[in-house]
């Protein structure tokens, strides 16, 4: 229990009789639309005795408890001067603590007071609050106690405090028991109770990384409210299944079902990183022909699109046209204008920013740092990353550490990129291994990208690029024996290797490839024709295939071979025999494009007079007559 406080406002009886009719000034109470105001009110009900009155103590105490800009030190003052505190203020107390972000155990807290006061029981509104609070707090013996006394007061078929039940169960990674709780309701269960229980299992599902149950949970549920196919589109999304994502939006739009600005907020991201700039276009469309609002947050969702989807003029047009007092919407646009190595304009944004006297967050940092890295600007990231700390009070995390790590390997200073690996204040990440080993590859350093290497596979055994690079590191120094232990390891461990992949989406649909030679696509003869004639056509050009990218121990002809079939090449054969001339060709990457096919692709731009668009993992290139936007530097 927090103490009252002798230097706070007393709250005391005052010396003069309460008003006759006290509930007459709640409407006044209703037109207060800050703490200040409400501050005023409560002295006034104070001096006028009015805060005796039950009703007008509860409803200040509603306002300081469940405000946006809630005081929960002030909502607990005024709670204990209440003489008797009715089941509402118990319940408003109890919900603004399972609420906060560090105090739900608070809640359980004063649930146990509430049970030794005899003026009072919990009823269905307490107990929903209570489950929260040892759902976010882990706490599942807690909860089973909880559920207990559901039992002994005859709640449990309540659908408000089942579906909380069910809700702490799951997030407490007890899916065996959320799934018998809604199996043994069901018979029971209106079908609007019931969607709410499933969609609380699908929730919980993707929790535990089960999202295949909570698919199987979602197809056999007999109704969907739009709450299901926004969890699933939402849940897919943040977990990087962008395609399934997308699948279950587009199933969403086959059914009938009306897509409302929850939807369209959770499916943008996946659209962005799929690259599918017909459908970002038609969820823009649509957002405008039914009039949902685009504000600061659907609007930054569009800029992301449009600029992941290589149109950032138009993210740049739409920007514009944005309220610009939330730092996600700049963080959008300057994330994507370094995207597309505009770095110049990022930074003119970042000050833009400054001069409208909005205070940038750490999204907006990490866009402004990945500007100064796609651009070489080492001095002036320096500058920005101490900017951070030093003006705005913002402590670097893993991911401003990573962009530094990134900048500077890319820039030659691999070893300053290693200092900082080794002096960060927190653990680092598979990510920032990630970016150091891609520094050593590119400027050489072999011996450390072998240390680097094994200090991945110790920080993600399971990650099978991990050992990939591993094994191609030795094999650069020409150690068989070291690369053949690498590999039965990887067998022995059953490590499996992802080869990553490119996608182009033609006519509408996404064809993705791997970097292999394989059958699957049903037009593989097609490609691999194209495929051949691009090869011959490169040779007559003078074209010498840069087969150290291959480090396999196979000979020069197989290693041209395996080049040939890397997927970004596919997937340009693909546009090439699928588009008219002259048509731009937009290919998407998993990984960053190798120097091999950055060098052949500026060619095939050339050789066929196409432009040809490819976002790697880290930036867009634009190929054309030769040339490519990066300048050679990515």
């Amino acid at each position: 229990m927090l103490p009252v406080s002798n230097s706070l406002v007393q709250l005391q009886a005052s010396p003069f009789p309460p008003s006759p009719w006290p509930r007459s000034i709640l409407p006044s109470l209703k037109t207060c639309k800050t703490m200040k105001d409400l501050q005023q009110f409560h002295a006034k009900s104070i001096k006028t005795g009015l805060i005796r009155d039950t009703l007008v103590g509860a409803e200040i105490l509603r306002f300081v408890a469940l405000s946006h800009d809630r005081d929960l030190r002030y909502a607990r003052l005024v709670f204990d001067e209440m003489r008797e505190p009715n089941v509402f203020s118990w319940n408003t107390l109890i919900r603004a603590f399972s609420e906060s972000e560090f105090e739900p155990l608070q809640a359980l807290s004063l649930f146990l007071q509430m049970l030794n006061d005899d003026s009072v029981q919990p009823n269905r509104y307490t107990l929903p609050s209570v489950l929260k609070s040892c759902a976010r707090s882990g706490g599942l013996e807690e909860g089973k106690q909880i559920h207990g006394f559901v039992a002994k007061i005859g709640l449990q078929t309540d659908d408000f405090v089942l579906s909380n039940l069910v809700r702490m169960y799951a997030m407490c990674g007890r899916m065996e028991d959320a799934c018998f709780l809604v199996k043994s309701s069901s018979a029971s269960s209106e079908a609007v109770a019931s969607v709410v229980l499933h969609n609380v299992l699908i929730e919980g599902f993707f929790g535990v990384g089960m999202a295949a149950h909570a698919r199987r949970i979602f197809d056999e549920m007999p109704q969907r409210s739009v709450i299901s196919w926004n969890t699933m589109i939402s849940k897919y999304a943040q977990i990087g299944l962008f395609q399934e994502s997308v699948d279950v939006f587009q199933k969403m739009l086959v059914e009938g079902v009306m897509p409302n600005y929850v939807t369209l907020v959770s499916v943008l991201p996946a659209i962005a990183r799929l690259g599918v700039l017909d459908l970002g276009e038609w969820v823009h469309l649509y957002a405008e022909e039914n009039e949902i609002l685009v504000d600061d947050v659907l609007g930054s969702a569009l800029v992301d699109m449009y600029s992941k989807c290589g149109n950032i003029d138009k993210a740049l047009e739409l920007f514009k046209g944005l309220p610009k007092s939330n730092p996600i919407t700049w963080s959008a646009l300057i994330g994507g204008l370094a995207l597309h190595g505009r770095a110049k304009e990022a930074i003119d944004y970042f000050s833009m920013m400054e001069h409208a006297g909005l205070t940038p967050n750490s999204l907006v940092f990490i866009a402004l740092l990945n500007a100064c890295c796609v651009a070489g600007m080492v001095d002036l990231g320096w500058a920005y990353f101490e900017c951070m700390t030093t003006v705005y009070g913002l402590n670097p995390d893993i991911e401003h550490y990573t962009c530094m790590v990134d900048m500077l390997g890319r820039a030659g200073f691999v070893e300053q990129a290693e200092k900082i690996v080794k002096s960060l204040p927190m653990k680092p990440d598979d990510t920032i291994f990630k970016a150091l080993l891609a520094a050593c590859q590119s400027h050489g350093d072999v011996e450390m990208g072998i240390r680097v290497a094994k200090s991945l596979i110790k920080l993600a055994p399971c990650d099978g690029a991990s050992y990939m690079l591993l094994s191609n590191m030795y094999a650069s120094l020409g150690d068989s024996e070291a690369v053949a232990q690498v590999r039965q390891l990887m067998k022995e461990l059953d490590i499996p290797n992802d080869p990553g992949c490119s996608w182009v989406t033609v006519d509408g649909a996404i064809h993705e490839f791997l970097n292999f030679e394989d059958d699957q696509h049903p037009r593989t003869s097609e490609i691999n024709a194209m495929l051949e004639e691009i090869t011959a056509k490169l040779h007559a050009a003078g074209y010498d295939p840069d087969s150290s990218q291959v480090l396999l121990d196979i000979d020069e002809e197989e290693k041209e071979s395996f080049l040939r079939y890397h997927s970004e090449k596919k997937a340009i054969a693909l546009g090439l025999i699928s588009t008219s001339p002259g048509t731009t060709l937009h290919v998407m990457k998993s990984l960053r494009v190798c120097s091999d096919c950055h060098s052949s692709i500026k060619l095939i731009s050339q050789i066929y007079s196409r432009r040809i668009v490819v976002r790697d993992k880290k930036r867009f290139h634009y190929f054309e007559n030769g040339i490519c936007s990066c300048n050679d530097y990515w």
